[in-house]
């Protein structure tokens, strides 16, 4: 019998990104709508972007620009994903422990590698990848390009969702893995719980 094997990986988590005006451009209701429908069905956009997705504008029940940031842990997720569950169409999941904030999203699209986790200003954490990977203009041209797809209408070369952080967040330490190129999973620590094995040391040294 075959057997599948799991590759898992740490991703950076980038704390000084010094990309000029990114997001500046905001995401419209009209303009995404537009996008959408444009010429023939795009089965990548319609996986990226559609209402399934967790970097969809519609995640939400109503239209809301995921570069703009968003209170994700203030939602029920049990409540908020009941409907995508029964229709199995879930690719998301999200909880909090005594411990940590932990986040499980299936990326979209092409270039799953491309995905980049930030940090930012201690308030808010940003998951973003691009979806449509740039063919032009030779290898430097292509790196320069893929630093500034943000910078404009990056719907059109990548997605993004941005979150806000919970208040006892502790920015510092969030951790990213990736799993087999598909699953991303994001655990931000929570402020004053300090991690299993600094507990374990601490009452070794008590007992001392």
């Amino acid at each position: 019998m075959a057997t599948t094997s799991t590759t898992r990986k740490q991703l950076e988590v980038v704390r000084d990104d010094k990309t000029p005006q990114k997001w500046c451009v905001l995401l419209r209701e009209d303009v995404f709508r537009r996008f959408m429908s444009q010429g023939s069905p795009n089965p990548t956009i319609q996986k990226v972007f559609g209402g399934a997705s967790f970097f969809s504008p519609l995640l939400f029940g109503k239209f809301f620009d995921p570069s703009d940031a968003f209170p994700l842990w203030e939602i029920e997720s049990d409540i908020f994903l009941s409907g995508l569950r029964s229709a199995g169409q879930n690719t998301i999941d999200w909880f909090q422990t005594d411990q940590d904030y932990v986040l499980k999203v299936e990326l979209p699209g092409e270039g799953k590698n491309n995905i980049q986790v930030y940090a930012e200003n201690g308030k808010v954490v940003e998951i973003s990848g691009q979806w449509k990977q740039q063919q032009q203009g030779g290898e430097s041209n292509s790196s320069k390009s893929a630093k500034d797809w943000r910078s404009g209408n990056w719907w059109e070369h990548g997605y993004v969702r941005r979150l806000e952080l919970p208040q006892d967040a502790d920015s510092k330490r969030i951790e990213a893995s990736l799993t087999n190129d598909l699953l991303l999973e994001l655990k931000i620590h929570k402020i004053n719980n300090k991690p299993l094995d600094y507990e374990a040391n601490a009452k070794d040294n008590d007992a001392d």
